[in-house]
């Protein structure tokens, strides 16, 4: 994979960026003051074990590198994770399948197509779940059109695509935000995911909250749009790659892994280009919306901020407060505690997330080590 990196203005700009003023401050290390380092695993090694894992795909390459040097510290330990989407991974976690779900938005505490996950969840666990969030994904407007190296979409003109209203590229609503760009005539090819994803939640989110006038279906982690289906992450960005005309919503890695035009996007402050900076801009708008050791979010997709970036994600790793195996919930907190350390999040750059702010962190740090 190529890497990437979003420099160190990604972290300047998050730290501080979100008051989780809901929880406790305390770290993992009392001697400390709340950083954690990738050899804190390693001073504390399970002997052997395994855990597994399911749910997003857009955290897929950052949850791998995390495991990988996991597993170099704690030798003998396994860590599998399946990138099936955030729908499949909270579905397997709450029937008691895997361990630990990736989920790109947070458990819903109100009842979904007859489901109220935070409570499926709780259920199974015999005690709450915790949504920790983990990592900082950006969702790219990923676009393949020859001879346009730069497009600024609006939400509005960003959600009449989706939904298939507007059809083709030299569309005059497009046109207008886009003068002295030639636009070919051709077709617009939408990719959405076929799969149950919190990347499509969240970009729905997104579009419900900024163009509510043109986006008018509720936000959710099945895709309700116009086009053609592909299977996670991967799948949209490769069908994109592979097909001129074609757009989709994709977390950031993968577009710069498939070499994939970006929108700038314009709220309404002016385009913005998605960078670290513009991210952490956008993440500072995020509100805490758990209680206690639960530290789901609240973002603002409707920001106008100028220079903020407000299509983005946080991928949550949900898990038993209360484990039922103690073996288990030790190697869980063992590599979550890894996974959120400063290194480990420092790394995460490089291959095209944001760390979380230290302050996130350690709130992430006192709940991993309330994991019990």
């Amino acid at each position: 994979m190529k890497i990437q990196r979003l420099g160190l203005v990604a972290s300047v700009a998050l730290v501080g960026s979100i008051a989780l003023t809901a929880c406790g401050s305390d770290s993992n290390d009392p001697g400390t003051s709340g950083s954690s380092s990738s050899s804190s695993a390693a001073s504390d090694c399970p002997k052997g074990g395994t855990l597994n894992g399911e749910g997003s795909s857009a955290q897929k390459n950052a949850i791998e590198e995390a495991i990988s040097s996991f597993q170099d510290e704690c030798a003998g330990t396994t860590i599998n994770y399946n990138p099936t989407g955030s729908g499949a991974g909270i579905k397997q976690f709450t029937a008691g399948q895997v361990d630990f779900a990736g989920s790109d938005s947070a458990l819903k505490t109100v009842e979904k197509d007859g489901v109220v996950e935070s409570d499926a969840a709780a259920k199974y666990c015999g005690s709450p779940a915790w949504n920790l969030p983990m990592v900082t994904g950006p969702i790219a407007v990923s676009y393949n059109v020859k001879g346009v190296d730069k497009l600024i979409l609006t939400p509005e003109v960003a959600a009449n695509i989706f939904a298939g209203k507007v059809t083709t590229w030299n569309d005059a609503s497009i046109a207008k935000l886009n003068s002295g760009v030639t636009l070919p005539s051709e077709p617009i090819k939408v990719f959405f995911r076929s799969d149950e994803s919190g990347t499509t939640e969240n970009f729905t989110k997104y579009l419900k909250a900024a163009a509510p006038d043109a986006w008018t279906t509720d936000p959710g982690k099945k895709w309700l749009g116009k086009g053609e289906g592909k299977e996670k992450s991967a799948g949209v960005a490769g069908a994109v790659k592979g097909t001129e005309g074609g757009i989709t919503y994709a977390e950031w890695s993968y577009a710069k892994d498939n070499k994939l035009g970006i929108a700038q996007i314009d709220n309404g402050a002016g385009p913005v280009e998605l960078t670290g900076e513009s991210v952490g801009k956008a993440v500072s708008a995020a509100k805490a919306d758990g209680e206690g050791n639960d530290l789901r979010l609240k973002l603002d997709y409707a920001t106008k901020e100028a220079g903020a970036y407000p299509i983005l994600l946080v991928t949550y790793e949900i898990v038993c407060s209360k484990g039922k195996d103690a073996a288990k919930t030790a190697l869980t907190k063992a590599f979550l505690t890894h996974f959120a350390s400063a290194d480990t999040q420092k790394g995460l750059e490089e291959i095209g997330y944001a760390p979380l702010p230290d302050e996130v962190r350690t709130k992430v740090d006192a709940a991993i080590a309330a994991l019990s």
